[in-house]
């Protein structure tokens, strides 16, 4: 049996998702957390690979077990076992056929960035942080330069692993709630480092250190060295992938319009 399952964290803790050898990452908290209740060894396979610090809003995962328990044990059962900023959030059984991060049509990222002349204290860990004001309308136009299907070698990671650099980004959206920038990003996958790489580029176009144009030659330049320097991870937040409707995966849940 296949099941798809949804998970929330917050990723100060861990190294990321990936399995580690120390075993100090999300993966395998919640595989541990799986195989307790199941009572057999269980792996999962994720929709999108987060980094340390990075949270996620609903991941998604599957895996394949004979263990025979109700969607909602899953979903309660797991999380006795699991940390406190780790919780399986849904279970749907699917059929062999669906797949976490190949049937994906796109993923969601969420930046949040705190604007104020002095630094975080409450939402350290939480957000990005700027001190000086930003610009709303020149990042947009900064950011229309980038929707569409491109090569964003400027904004990868030197040790991302995807096999092409062309991705489409469907849509960038820029809002200010109070002293929060709230900045979402819908596309077909994500480079390694792509958002926050982006995000780099955004606040320097928004703080007045670059012109709004700018942003187009980075994204023609194909390098890396043309772009902003990656910015922190803390106010990264993964919203999740979604799937044809047929999968009857969630794309929503209560917290994805975290933060309010």
């Amino acid at each position: 049996m296949r099941l798809a399952l949804g998970i929330g964290y917050r990723g100060q803790a861990y190294r990321g998702w990936q399995s580690q050898p120390d075993g100090q990452t999300v993966q395998d908290k919640l595989e541990a957390a799986l195989s307790t209740f199941a009572d057999r060894r269980l792996r999962t396979l994720c929709a999108g690979r987060t980094d340390a610090g990075v949270h996620a809003i609903n991941q998604v995962v599957h895996l394949d077990t004979d263990a025979q328990r109700a969607p909602a044990s899953w979903v309660r059962g797991v999380n006795r076992y699991l940390p406190d900023d780790i919780a399986v959030q849904w279970c749907v059984p699917v059929s062999d056929a669906f797949h976490a991060r190949n049937a994906a049509l796109g993923r969601r990222y969420r930046y949040i960035v705190l604007e104020s002349a002095v630094r975080p204290a409450l939402e350290t860990g939480f957000v990005g942080w700027v001190f000086q004001p930003l610009d709303g309308q020149s990042m947009r136009e900064a950011a229309l330069a980038l929707i569409g299907e491109h090569d964003f070698s400027a904004f990868r990671a030197a040790e991302c692993q995807a096999a092409s650099p062309v991705k489409t980004l469907r849509s960038v959206d820029i809002a200010r709630r109070g002293a929060y920038w709230r900045f979402d990003f819908d596309a077909s996958a994500f480079l390694h480092h792509m958002v926050r790489n982006i995000m780099g580029c955004l606040v320097a176009v928004g703080s007045g250190r670059r012109p709004a144009d700018w942003m187009a030659d980075v994204l023609a330049s194909r390098s890396r060295a043309m772009a902003a320097p990656t910015f922190a991870a803390a106010g990264l937040y993964f919203v999740g992938p979604y799937y044809d409707a047929h999968w009857a995966i969630p794309a929503q849940i209560p917290a994805s319009d975290w933060p309010p």
